[in-house]
Order: C-alpha cells, then sequence, then structure tokens
C-alpha cells in the first residue's frame, strides 16, 4: 500500500509551480526531490508497481525532467541512483526555462532503505562508509564511472545530489572529480560524519573543550606519525590532497537533531573558534585527518582519507526542532516551507 510520503501530490512541494534557478531555496528544493524520486523507483520496484501505478514519476516530471540512465546495483539490483536529464518546456514561464543557472542533469543517489531487499545492501555499504572503504564497492564503481561518461560526452552544468548514505556516495565522486579539475555543483543532504556525537552535549563549554582537546590530540598524531615514518613526500601529497579540494564548495544540509550528520557544525564551527584563540594552524591540521586513520598509518596498513573531511562547504542548518531522530534525519523537511534555515559558507 502507498505511503502518503511517496505520493508527490499529497508530500511535494506543490507550490515551486514556476521554478527560479537562481533561488537557493527552489534548487535545494528540486535537488531532494530528485533524491526522493530515486528512493521512490526502488520502492516502485519492491512493490511491482509500473505503468499508471508507479509513484516515482511526478517527483521528476514535475520539474521538467526526465530518466536518462537508472543505475543498478550488480550485487542485489537495488536501483540506487538515476541521472536525470532536464527538458525545457516553451510553453512556461522563461524563469522555468533553461538558463545558466539550470542543470543540464542531476545525478543523484538514494541513501539506506530499512525495508525490503535492498536492505542488506545498503546496511554493508553504509559500514563501508565507516570503514572508509566505501570507494572500494563496486556500487561506487558503477556511479563514479557513470559521472566520467556524462562529463566525457561533453555535457555541462552536471549536479551531483544525495541522501544520507546517497550524499557519501556523491561526496566522494565529487572529490574524484576535483582531483581531474573538474568542480560539480553538489546539494548533500543529511551527509553522515563518522565521529563521537560531541554536537549533542548541551553544555557549550565542555563541547568546546573536547573539541579543542580533540584537536591538539589529532594535530599531534598527526605530527609524531609523519615523524615515525619519515615519509616527508608522501605526507606532503596528502596534504596537498586536501588542500586541492579548497576550490570545490558543496551544499551540505543537516539537522542538529540527527546525530549521523549534526558532527558537520562543529567541524566546520570549531575552525572559527580555533581561529579566535590563536590556534588556527592546530586546527588546519587536525580538520584533514581522523583519528583512526592515523592509527592505520602508524601501524603501516594502508589509510585513505576519510570521505566527511572537506575544507570547504557552505553548510545550511535546519533549526526548525524535529520530534525525532527519524523525522531530523529525513528528506522531506528540505522542500517544505515552514523551515528556518541558517547558511553559510566555510572555506
Amino acid at each position: 500500500m502507498a505511503l502518503e510520503r511517496d505520493t508527490f501530490h499529497l508530500s511535494g512541494p506543490l507550490h515551486l509551480t514556476s521554478v527560479d534557478w537562481t533561488d537557493v531555496d527552489h534548487r535545494r528544493s528540486v535537488a531532494a526531490c530528485m533524491v526522493q524520486g530515486v528512493y521512490i523507483m526502488q520502492r516502485d520496484r519492491q512493490e511491482n508497481r509500473h505503468g499508471p501505478e508507479a509513484l516515482a514519476p511526478p517527483w521528476w516530471n514535475f520539474f521538467n525532467f526526465e530518466v536518462q540512465t537508472l543505475l543498478i546495483d550488480d550485487a542485489d539490483s537495488s536501483i540506487f541512483g538515476a541521472i536525470y536529464k532536464f527538458k525545457p518546456d516553451p510553453s512556461l514561464d522563461h524563469n522555468t526555462l533553461s538558463t545558466h543557472a539550470t542543470p543540464t542533469h542531476i545525478i543523484a543517489f538514494r541513501g539506506t532503505l530499512t525495508k525490503g531487499d535492498a536492505f542488506t545492501r545498503d546496511l554493508q555499504l553504509d559500514l563501508h562508509f565507516v570503514r572508509n572503504i566505501l570507494h572500494r564497492s563496486s556500487r561506487f564503481e558503477i556511479a563514479i564511472q557513470a559521472v566520467r561518461n556524462l562529463i566525457a560526452s561533453g555535457n555541462s552544468n552536471i549536479w551531483l545530489v544525495g541522501h544520507s548514505l546517497g550524499s557519501a556516495m556523491a561526496m566522494l565522486a565529487g572529490k574524484n572529480m576535483v582531483k581531474n579539475g573538474i568542480l560539480l555543483e553538489s546539494h548533500l543532504f543529511n551527509p553522515p560524519f563518522v565521529s563521537a556525537p560531541v554536537e549533542s552535549i548541551k553544555n557549550k563549554k565542555v563541547k568546546h573543550g573536547l573539541r579543542i582537546a580533540g584537536s591538539f590530540v589529532t594535530a599531534g598524531l598527526a605530527v609524531a606519525v609523519k615523524a615515525k615514518k619519515n615519509h616527508q613526500q608522501k605526507n606532503n601529497g596528502s596534504n596537498n590532497s586536501f588542500l586541492d579540494l579548497a576550490a570545490w564548495v558543496p551544499c551540505l544540509y543537516v539537522n542538529p537533531r540527527d546525530h549521523i550528520c549534526s558532527e558537520y557544525i562543529g567541524y566546520f564551527g570549531h575552525r572559527v573558534k580555533m581561529g579566535s584563540i590563536g590556534a588556527s594552524g592546530v586546527e588546519r591540521l587536525a580538520a584533514q585527518h581522523s583519528i583512526a586513520g592515523l592509527f592505520m598509518d602508524a601501524f603501516g596498513k594502508e589509510s585513505h582519507e576519510p570521505i566527511h573531511l572537506l575544507p570547504s562547504a557552505n553548510l545550511t542548518v535546519n533549526l526548525k526542532r524535529a520530534r525525532d531522530l527519524k523525522e531530523a534525519h529525513g528528506l522531506h523537511q528540505w522542500w517544505r516551507l515552514d523551515q528556518q534555515l541558517e547558511s553559510r559558507t566555510y572555506r
């Protein structure tokens, strides 16, 4: 039986009858709906809803997009992503027509489904993210190849969008493209951040104290590992890799009550506070490393830069109080009209 949240005319942003592609709220809402379209396509598949019974098409048709390519996981045949192509309708208002601000294509990735035959595979990939080996998964290989093929075909103004695990996929793809000199506009909803839930501590002094201690410990370990291994050239390359990402400014959307992504608030905000006490150098070094990765380096094991570490971002926080974690981590909040959003760009 179809859920209300899956049905566009019951839970979608019906107010966006004319999209102004220069409006940040409109861009965010459309990006979120494209991800929702991927979720519903997989639910349609699970529930055997086809043709007029399928609930997914209105989530992209409403904004004049069509599905160009489905991204299918080779392990369980689930739909985990889609490439949408914009098809302007000449009869519509000029704001809805293709402009320099309009994406020609949107590549969207869904997050974890807790019901149906995709759950086991999704959970496996959640663990891959925690272990920082998502880049080794066949799902990511399919995703990054789709991105490369689309770019190679000469298409421009491509967006990467995703929610939860899908945000991690999009972020990893975006980082890979930066290495090739390509900066893709990215909208990442509730992106996971692997860390102790410091942001959930209500006492600001305790929270700030823990973050300062964590920065000094991480920076100290980074220096110690570098000295012990005596791989100066290798470490310089790693640091440059992180700093090379500075020009890419993905849009992150987080909720303070969502412990899966809320650490981004402290991750970026803490840099400003460290600068105010004259410790920006320490934080600059700490922001490039994770303690787990440093320990792996110290013991001679291969480690990769954690996906969630970013030098720059446009961070949007939803300050409207969520009833529970499910609502705080939900995708629907990002196109609702009753939001209390606060945005800031960190570079």
